[in-house]
């Protein structure tokens, strides 16, 4: 299998990782292609990427949309394999946000994992979220593409947030941007009800949600939050669709934003000994999601 370039857009398109990179500014300030500062700026190539993986999503993802890849992905008839073997095929993944770090996507889930694990040593179900919280991604090697695979998430079938990433500019030809009821505040929705029964835009963080209910995990409701919840950014960073957050949501909240400290900040390039490590790691995948896996 050839490896597949991904550029994860929710990795670049935040406010703290702009505060570490001199002149990466806010994107929506590069809207304008004829200026000059802007053809010239050092990181012209990614904002373009991101920004075309943005509109993509933007334009593409409604509600018809998300049902019909429901549809798709959530037969779980595509392979049966372990969560070792599909970590394994997440070395075929090549981070394009990363050009100048030759690591294999895999390593990030070890550091990740690694730097809750020193956090929290007696919460080894925390250690295993952060182990395999990128797994959907292997959707790209099943040729989806990487607007419906990465960046960040937000529910169709209800406004469109304001802290959307490029809310103002990318969502002109969504189809439901006009809809006499998706374009509403609550949408196809009842106020408060609940996260779990908001249809989200597909990508892998929905996708491994998903596989994991399917398949009966032991991991805390928690960690399913975290899993399904941690590239919704407009909820969890901007505030918005409280509105039809429950009780339980709210109380998840902290979960969610307490595991994003260590996905955000865990990359480097410092190798984690991956033979070493694979033993813990594969005796928590014998507790909480043992055997082959239906994906």
């Amino acid at each position: 299998m050839e490896p597949v370039l991904i550029l994860d857009p929710s990795e670049h398109y935040r406010p703290d990782f702009r505060k570490d990179i001199e002149n990466f500014r806010n994107y929506e300030d590069f809207d304008d292609k004829n200026s000059k500062e802007n053809d010239t700026h050092p990181n012209r190539h990614i904002i373009d990427r991101v920004r075309r993986t943005y509109l993509d999503m933007h334009t593409s993802q409604c509600v018809d949309f998300v049902k019909a890849k429901r549809e798709k992905w959530l037969k779980f008839n595509k392979c049966q394999m372990t969560v070792m073997e599909a970590m394994e095929l997440l070395n075929q993944l090549v981070d394009e946000s990363d050009p100048d770090i030759d690591l294999p996507n895999i390593m990030h889930a070890f550091q990740t994992a690694e730097r809750i694990r020193e956090a929290y040593p007696d919460h080894d179900w925390f250690h295993l979220t952060g182990f395999i919280h990128d797994l959907g991604k292997v959707m790209a090697l099943w040729g989806e593409p990487q607007w419906c695979v990465v960046g960040d998430t937000f529910p169709v079938g209800c406004a469109f947030g304001e802290s959307i990433v490029y809310q103002s500019s990318t969502f002109g030809k969504n189809p439901d941007l006009h809809h006499p009821i998706y374009s509403t505040k609550n949408g196809m929705y009842q106020e408060h009800c609940g996260l779990e029964n908001v249809f989200m835009s597909w990508g892998h963080d929905e996708y491994l949600y998903h596989v994991l209910k399917h398949n009966n995990t032991r991991l805390p409701e928690e960690a399913l939050y975290m899993i399904r919840f941690h590239s919704f950014y407009p909820w969890h960073h901007g505030r918005d669709y409280m509105h039809l957050c429950s009780e339980k949501d709210t109380r998840m909240l902290p979960y969610v934003l307490e595991f994003n400290k260590f996905d955000l900040y865990s990359k480097s390039d410092d190798v984690p000994d991956v033979e070493a490590l694979t033993p813990y790691y594969q005796s928590l995948i014998d507790k909480y999601l043992p055997g082959k896996v239906e994906w």
